[in-house]
């Protein structure tokens, strides 16, 4: 019989679960038993994998974790990160986890082998590739490309490794490769049959001296709260429309009524043209590129919205800056934003929309804010990579 310390009780940040006394057990999800051999009793919360690739494949851990465990562990990483800086959210909102098959943007690698090509996610830890032939987290426009993707490759990729990013766009799949350097007539036929036959919206190939668009019928973009704004190579897209669809009605919550808005971190306008309804929003961006297009798209779409270009590691905006407007939306790398931070913390903003793709980020940075006076109102878990242990969030502070 097991004693209560072989039972496992949660599941550790990389996926293992872990049994009262600290025993890491690889696969083991809350109610399993482990016995004295090390061998793993299945319990009530153990659901069968649905890839044929888990646990191989790096892009999914959590695949033998039932939905309710799923949600217990976006929950835990994120309460617990906050806890683990004294933080107390006045609210946590119920857990948004986005459904199966539903990424609409991902990078893919591939070798050339004797068989022929391989291409997929790497294996977890490793530089291996899984070739896939199944994937339940890929939207299936993305899917349906990697057969002929395969297929191409082997026709046309040296002995070096592939890199294949493929992204949802407006006008269909956006795919970028690197790694290829197209040799003769032949190679560069079968590059732009390929995204003619399966009429991609843009494909670019990197010959070693950046990407460049060999095949792009129309410009390329993607609609941001309705707004087209054009997409440049390797842009920055929520993973999943449903993800960025409660990321985007949280931060619109959390700023609610505010007249003069600025979204910090604001890449190509996720969020700034979703508050284009205040008087002035304005979006600052250190990558020019970005900041270039979504000044573009507010400017053809006729909104208030004002791009700047600055790097807000190197030159966050200083308390006297930020005192112009009303709210705040955050929305930094995972690194945070310790910094930009430091400065809101003294300014006499009142309202900040934060959200993070890093728990401990973001709870380092909470620890400031609220030092500083505000309160943290509401605090969402968000899990857009299903099966994965990358965890997100949104949160409200007030003052």
């Amino acid at each position: 019989m097991s004693s209560v310390n072989d039972e496992i009780i949660r599941i550790a940040a990389r996926g293992d679960g872990v049994t009262a006394d600290g025993r890491h057990v690889a696969f083991g999800v809350p109610g399993d038993l482990v016995q004295a051999d090390g061998a793993l009793v299945h319990g009530p919360h153990h659901a069968e994998p649905p890839c044929r690739h888990f646990p191989t494949c790096g892009a999914c851990q959590l695949q033998h974790a039932d939905e309710a465990t799923l949600r217990e562990f976006v929950t835990d990483r994120v309460l617990n990160a906050a806890a683990g800086q004294g933080v107390e959210p006045g609210e946590v909102l119920a857990t948004h986890l986005s459904p199966a098959r539903s990424r609409r943007r991902a990078t893919l690698h591939g070798l050339k082998v004797q068989r022929g090509f391989v291409l997929g996610f790497r294996e977890e830890r490793s530089s291996r590739v899984v070739d896939m032939h199944e994937c339940h987290v890929l939207r299936p426009e993305l899917f349906a490309l990697v057969a002929p993707l395969r297929q191409m490759l082997t026709k046309v990729a040296g002995r070096h490794p592939v890199d294949v990013a493929l992204t949802l766009v407006d006008q269909g799949v956006d795919c970028a490769i690197s790694g290829v350097v197209p040799e003769g007539l032949e190679a560069t036929e079968a590059l732009l049959d390929f995204a003619r036959d399966h009429r991609l919206a843009r494909l670019s190939v990197d010959h070693g001296f950046g990407m460049e668009a060999t095949w792009e019928p129309e410009p390329v973009t993607v609609a941001l709260s309705g707004v087209p704004v054009g997409f440049p190579q390797g842009a920055f897209l929520q993973p999943t429309q449903d993800g960025e669809d409660v990321l985007l009605s949280d931060a619109k919550v959390g700023v609610q009524g505010a007249e003069t808005i600025i979204d910090l971190f604001s890449g190509l306008g996720t969020f700034a043209f979703g508050m284009a309804g205040a008087r002035q929003t304005v979006a600052v961006e250190g990558a020019r590129d970005l900041s270039l297009a979504c000044r573009q798209a507010a400017g053809r779409a006729q909104l208030p919205v004002e791009a700047v270009h600055r790097d807000l590691f190197r030159a966050p905006l200083q308390p006297d800056e930020l005192a112009r407007f009303e709210a705040v939306v955050l929305d930094p790398p995972r690194a945070g934003a310790r910094e930009q931070v430091a400065a809101l913390a003294r300014s006499p903003v009142a309202r900040v929309a934060y959200i993070s793709c890093n728990p401990s980020s973001w709870a380092r940075d909470a620890k400031a804010l609220i030092e500083a006076g505000f309160r943290l109102q509401t605090l969402r878990p968000v899990g857009q990579f299903r099966w994965s242990t990358h965890v997100e969030l949104t949160s409200v502070f007030l003052r």
